[in-house]
């Protein structure tokens, strides 16, 4: 009997193209290029072997159950996994794999530099500005943004990610790193000549915060009013990690009322939605000091292909037998 494999959404095709050249696998992909409504999920995985799950999917004790006792994997398409209910899986006997990998960190680190910049020499104003067809000719004054060489850059968590974009602004820009995690990180001291600092020192002392941990129940709104209000006036928040570790409204109250520079956010509290109470008197979309991106900081060919193929190698892994490479629970 062949295992039954379904992917809760369409994914590029490398990934698609292994799982097809296996003839012991029968698989289903939901048609549609959109998030799977949740009653059609709920129908679609019952009798399945193997989930293949987009982040936007809750991989919860419903859907588990929905799919029948015979489930033995769910595949997150993601480096993260916090769609996924562990626990639920784990007292299903349900194997649970992400799709980490090197393309991740380069393209993420590089979103992240592109926010810096964008807000830095205000890209995003300065080009609805020139669209409009306001701009009249060049003056000294106009739009001065500030220079990122000599900044102090703070990164919160120094995983790849965090490391990946170290590199970048520390060899290309001469930023100075301080950091804050879990511990002390030896080999990223000696390699950036960082300096670690408690969260609150660091969000003191910095120009740029970014951040890059996962988001678990002690990382949800790390960064809230009072963090906020720590920073710098002038100084700005990245944030290409998870949602939910800012706390979004008091983000927008704290950049409404200037008390920081700016945001560049490519994840949001309540995704989809921009603003978590879309009527609320602090709107984020109409901040000029704001560069907002629709979850697309891994958004490459490269990258998606390759968590294409970690997604299809850890299901491939899982029915030969063999050990899996990326295996979360």
């Amino acid at each position: 009997m062949k295992t039954k494999v379904f992917i809760t959404r369409m994914i590029p095709d490398e990934g698609i193209n292994m799982l097809k050249k296996n003839k012991n696998i029968s698989l289903e992909i939901y048609e549609k290029d959109q998030k799977i409504p949740r009653k059609t999920l709920l129908k679609r995985v019952k009798g399945v072997d193997v989930i293949l799950s987009i982040l936007t999917e809750q991989m919860d004790a419903e859907v588990m159950d929905a799919a029948g006792p015979q489930l033995k994997m769910i595949a997150n398409y993601a480096v993260g996994f916090n769609n996924i209910d562990l626990d639920a899986a784990k007292n299903r006997d349900i194997i649970v794999t992400n799709a980490p990998g090197p393309e991740i960190v380069e393209s993420v680190a590089e979103h992240s530099v592109a926010l810096i910049l964008a807000l830095l020499h205000r890209i995003v104003e300065t080009d609805r500005f020139t669209r409009a067809g306001k701009y009249k000719g060049w003056g000294p004054m106009m739009f001065l943004g500030t220079d990122l060489a000599d900044k102090t850059l703070g990164i919160i968590g120094t995983g790849r990610i965090g490391a990946g974009l170290a590199a970048r602004l520390y060899d290309g820009f001469g930023v100075k790193i301080v950091y804050t995690d879990l511990k002390r990180n030896m080999d990223f001291e000696k390699k950036f000549k960082a300096k670690y600092r408690t969260k609150m020192q660091l969000l003191q002392e910095v120009d740029i915060v970014s951040l890059h941990v996962p988001l678990l129940p002690s990382t949800k709104h790390l960064i809230s009013t009072k963090e906020l209000k720590a920073m710098k006036k002038t100084a700005i928040l990245i944030n290409t990690a998870r949602g939910p570790i800012v706390d979004e409204l008091a983000l927008t109250k704290a950049l409404t009322r200037g008390e920081i520079g700016g945001a560049g956010l490519d994840v949001y509290e309540c995704e989809p939605l921009i603003d978590c109470k879309p009527k609320d008197t602090y709107e984020l979309r109409k901040l000029p000091n704001v560069v907002l991106t629709p979850h697309t900081a891994s958004a490459t060919v490269e990258t998606r292909q390759a968590m294409s193929r970690v997604a299809a190698k850890n299901i491939l892994a899982y029915l030969g037998g063999k050990k899996i490479p990326n295996k979360v629970r």
